[in-house]
């Protein structure tokens, strides 16, 4: 693959998930299936907000290390630049404002099983490959920040997987997707479901899979949801696929976030509907983040 390339699909990458994040959050805990409209006002949340903040650290320091990734979230906590967070994430932030170090200011428990460190894992795709112990130790602790839960973690680490299986590894975005992230994950729930989800892929519309199995943001509900409906792109385009999660209801702002995300790193940012593109607030802001983080890949 050449430079090139890598760099279109991480700016889509980002800026899929910034769209996701847009179009999902009038609709965040709504009961699906949703009827999508179009929003008057287009809104990013910590969903996007985190997931910059994750580019502009490694970016800025020119390496991965929780550390640095925390500091920064700091500095946009402290700068009123993180809107809509989530129980667990809220908790995390506050304490790292307070002093708290990275390893212990994550939340604990089942009910830190949320989608918090999923939704702003993308970026660590393109910096670290999890089949390396090393770089896995390290996506385990990125997570730990906010999330001190092994279902978190390995609902980030699908997301990871995922992306690099369709921006690097030539993977195609379809029903035999999830099958091949369940099998690069170690034993755990949201490898169950995901399991559940390639049987269920084929005979399924996504909105009654979420009835089923939920939509919330639990991240064994919300992760392999996010890759089915991601999936559902060759069929129906890029808008379309960002919508049918929304359409699911429940954590619509983060499950639609990852799902561009996915969609995103599979067919860049110029393939991205330019009028949706344009909607996005803080456009050039994004865009320049999303970009200095593809040039610092690029310059590995």
């Amino acid at each position: 693959m050449t430079d090139s390339l890598l760099a279109e699909r991480i700016v889509g990458c980002i800026v899929g998930g910034a769209l996701g994040d847009a179009m999902g959050g009038p609709y965040e805990g709504s009961r699906g299936p949703v009827t999508y409209e179009p929003p008057d006002v287009w809104l990013l949340s910590d969903d996007t907000q985190l997931t910059l903040a994750t580019c502009e650290a490694i970016a800025a320091n020119r390496r991965v290390d929780p550390q640095d990734v925390a500091d920064r979230f700091v500095v946009w906590l402290r700068g009123g630049h993180v809107t809509g967070i989530g129980g667990s994430t809220f908790k995390a932030l506050r304490d790292l404002d307070l002093g708290a170090h990275w390893a212990i200011s994550g939340a604990q428990g089942e009910r830190a099983a949320g989608n918090g460190a999923a939704m702003r894992a993308a970026p660590l795709a393109f910096v670290l490959n999890p089949e390396v112990d090393a770089d896995r130790t390290t996506i385990r602790d990125v997570c730990r920040i906010t999330h001190r839960n092994d279902e978190a973690y390995i609902g980030a680490l699908a997301i990871i997987v995922t992306i690099r299986a369709v921006s690097m590894a030539g993977e195609k975005l379809d029903a035999n997707l999830p099958a091949a992230v369940a099998a690069k994950l170690p034993d755990s729930r949201v490898r169950d479901r995901l399991r559940d989800l390639a049987d269920a892929c084929a005979t399924n519309r996504l909105t009654e899979y979420a009835q089923r199995f939920g939509a919330s943001g639990y991240v064994v509900d919300s992760v392999p949801l996010a890759i089915m409906a991601a999936s559902e792109l060759p069929g129906v385009g890029v808008a379309r696929a960002i919508q049918s999660a929304v359409e699911c209801g429940g954590d619509t702002d983060t499950i639609a976030s990852m799902a561009g995300q996915i969609i995103g790193s599979a067919v860049g940012q110029a393939a991205l509907p330019r009028e949706l593109v344009a909607c996005l607030p803080d456009l050039e802001s994004v865009m320049a983040t999303a970009q200095a983080f593809a040039d610092f890949v690029d310059s590995m």
